[in-house]
């Protein structure tokens, strides 16, 4: 039975101040799992830990506790220049690759593919003008048809933005108060009081 395209073993990242009383003064967890190929809309508020999770979910950020675990490989124990052949991440249009060496490329795994499983978009650039969003819909669905994880990052800021999320994705992931949750669908996470909140003003035409 093949391994799931991405799963995030109790995942954690914690950051602290202080030498002696450490305090946390930021911190996301997930844990989650994806088996098959879907176009996940993963939303919260700024400075949810969205990015975070994305740096982790490709092995350019260090987790403080868990695992990513990716096409059954830990993708923090792969070769450095060979994590995006796992997972790559497109933030706004410029993928992130800087890695945080602990140890020598030579003494990690290698990837074992040459295509990534899992992409990652962060924050992408929706032009409403000359059918841009059509292509972008498009290529998702392309990179699903193919057998691959997807996932948009969104701030919605206007009514399109959900109803871009609404059309293409799947399955949702919501960020807020250090912890991300899976939903199944949109109706799912308009039951989280939290999601309402964040939404605001654009929960009337959700």
């Amino acid at each position: 039975m093949a391994a799931p395209l991405l799963v995030l073993d109790k995942l954690e990242k914690a950051y602290t101040r202080g030498l002696v009383n450490k305090q946390v003064t930021f911190r996301v967890q997930a844990d989650l799992s994806f088996g098959e190929s879907a176009i996940v809309g993963m939303m919260g508020p700024n400075g949810a830990g969205k990015t975070t999770l994305f740096e982790m979910m490709t092995g350019s950020n260090v987790p403080t506790a868990g695992r990513v675990l990716c096409c059954g490989k830990d993708i923090h124990r792969v070769k450095y220049r060979e994590r995006d052949r796992l997972a790559i991440h497109y933030h706004q249009s410029y993928q992130v690759r800087h890695f945080s060496r602990r140890k020598p490329s030579f003494l990690l795994e290698s990837a074992g593919l040459e295509y990534p499983m899992v992409h990652l978009f962060d924050e992408p650039q929706f032009n409403t003008q000359d059918g841009y969003i059509g292509f972008m819909l498009d290529f998702f669905r392309k990179l699903r048809g193919e057998g691959r994880l997807v996932f948009i990052c969104l701030h919605p800021t206007a009514k399109y933005h959900l109803d871009l999320l609404k059309e293409v994705c799947e399955r949702f992931v919501f960020v807020a108060g250090g912890e991300a949750k899976a939903a199944p669908g949109f109706g799912a996470l308009k039951e989280d009081a939290r999601f309402r909140a964040y939404l605001g003003d654009l929960m009337a035409v959700a």
